[in-house]
């Protein structure tokens, strides 16, 4: 089990961040979703022994949060959405030092760090100031950093915000590979709900200090009763419109075609179609719910 919280209360003065929070994960690739105020940074940072609790317990890598703080910090990398950076310090040194405030020591950090700058493209800038660095680039060494003393967890509070494309991708995919290739768990928290979805396989939604919805994607993602999506060989616009003749509902997504069945249609309605308009269907598979249907689904049972 990669963490297990059982009945976690925190309050800020009035404000109840967590309410009685209890939620047991898997290892792998954990999405982290919620709206503004929902308590994900109070878990985190319970997660990682940052702060106290009112009541509850729990296990993060099989430790006690309450009696093991420091275990569960030196098993865990963390990377926060702050810049947290040391803008005058080169970045191999940088890396090191994060190594060595894991408890490596000082040679076996600098070794380390040489390894993993190469493993997230920075190695030609390793003896570069951080301050030069773009903010791709900081990203990836915070990656870099949290990385150094191969952590069993890594936490990414906010990975991709403010990120131009290409460097949106570079961080996904460095994400995807550490869980998907170097067997690595993630928690991995976003507003970005595609971003999510490109890399997890789990997902749990908090609202309100409580946990709203957990588990696999696509597990979560369900079918759509009567829904289609299909995609014709030729003119889809054409035979979009011979459906319409046909009382059949459909509209353009992507390069397919959403297609909604009436009562007492059926598949066969497309069939006909296409051997009407000379067409040729290519693929036809029901429609499931998206990431973001399921979550907006999740925030409206909890309020």
């Amino acid at each position: 089990m990669l963490f297990d919280l059982r009945d976690l209360s925190k309050t800020y003065g009035k404000i109840k961040a967590l309410r009685g929070l209890s939620v047991a994960m898997p290892e792998g690739a954990i999405g982290l979703l919620g709206p503004n105020g929902a308590g994900k940074t109070t878990m985190i940072r319970t997660l990682l022994g940052l702060i106290s609790f009112d009541s509850g317990g729990g296990e993060v890598l099989g430790m006690d949060i309450r009696t093991r703080r420091l275990d569960i910090r030196q098993a865990v990398g963390f990377v926060p959405e702050d810049e947290c950076l040391f803008p005058s310090v080169l970045g191999v040194e940088f890396v090191a030092y994060a190594g060595e405030l894991a408890g490596m020591s000082r040679t076996d950090a600098m070794q380390r760090s040489h390894e993993v700058l190469d493993y997230v493209g920075l190695g030609e800038a390793r003896y570069r100031k951080v301050a030069s660095y773009s903010t791709g680039m900081k990203q990836r060494i915070k990656i870099a950093s949290a990385i150094v003393h191969d952590p069993k967890l890594l936490i990414l509070d906010e990975p991709t915000n403010g990120m131009d494309p290409a460097g949106r991708e570079e961080v996904l995919e460095l994400a995807r590979d550490l869980a998907h290739n170097k067997g690595m768990s993630l928690l991995f928290s976003s507003h970005l709900l595609p971003d999510v979805e490109a890399v997890c396989d789990h997902v749990m939604v908090l609202g309100h200090g409580r946990l709203l919805l957990n588990g696999r994607i696509d597990e979560l993602k369900r079918p759509h009763a009567h829904e289609y999506e299909t995609r014709v060989r030729h003119d889809q616009a054409a035979f979009a419109s011979q459906l319409s003749v046909r009382g059949v509902w459909s509209e353009p997504f992507e390069d397919r075609l959403l297609v909604r069945l009436g009562e007492g249609q059926t598949l066969a309605c497309l069939w006909e179609t296409a051997l009407e308009t000379g067409e040729q269907i290519r693929s036809l598979r029901p429609r499931q719910s998206t990431l973001e249907e399921v979550f907006l689904s999740s925030l409206a049972e909890g309020d």
